[in-house]
């Protein structure tokens, strides 16, 4: 069952937010202002009443964004996903629409990192700053990856008995979508400033388009 829906459409030559629909446990806020007046861009604000993601909720959120519109999805913190109790699993389900014009074990190997990112980003608009990301994380990732190979000892150790360096940080991308319109960006790192800091550069070029930069 849908908890919350949000459509943009152009109104006036201005993206706007024609319908905004949410329930329990999910509440959308969005600002009349963020940033100049120039930006033509819907922020919109994911809530939750539980102070994030706990036992037994389930989310299904639908976003439809119209033709040529600008639209930001963002929390207003971490979204935090609490233990669950007992048999009583949480989900979270996310749908977006957008027209033309609009952007060893798995436990193993992830036990130390810490803090876990994932970046959507989806849109004609967004085409030059999906190859400058894309571009970064290469180029970040292979000088990580070479420093970490070329490091003496053993830092991790599996049950097979593998040794491997862990880097601190580590990010990939990954394009989807009908002609690679979106790009998908993961990153996990032992610090939540790690993440924040790798936001702050790569998410600095959508300043112009929305008005603010997303990270500060």
């Amino acid at each position: 069952m849908e908890t919350g829906s949000v459509v943009v459409e152009k109104i006036g030559c201005k993206s706007t937010a024609t319908r905004c629909f949410s329930k329990y446990p999910l509440k959308f806020i969005i600002p009349n202002k963020v940033g100049p007046s120039t930006a033509d861009a819907v922020w919109i604000y994911s809530l939750t009443y539980g102070g994030g993601i706990v036992s037994g909720d389930s989310i299904s959120c639908n976003f439809s964004i119209g033709d040529g519109c600008i639209a930001v999805l963002t929390t207003q913190a971490s979204t935090k996903v609490y233990k669950s109790v007992g048999n009583k699993c949480s989900q979270q389900i996310l749908e977006a629409l957008l027209e033309q014009g609009s952007i060893s074990s798995i436990s193993e190997q992830m036990q130390d990192y810490q803090v876990i990112a994932m970046i959507i980003l989806l849109g004609p608009k967004l085409r030059h700053l999906q190859s400058q990301v894309q571009e970064n994380v290469t180029k970040m990732m292979s000088g990580i990856l070479h420093t970490t190979s070329n490091t003496p000892g053993c830092s991790v150790r599996s049950k097979s008995g593998f040794c491997s360096s862990k880097p601190d940080f580590i990010a990939s991308c990954s394009v989807f979508g009908p002609m690679g319109a979106g790009l998908v960006i993961r990153v996990a790192a032992t610090t939540t400033e790690a993440i924040y800091q790798f936001l702050r550069v790569q998410l600095a070029y959508l300043e112009p388009l929305i008005g603010v930069p997303p990270y500060r």
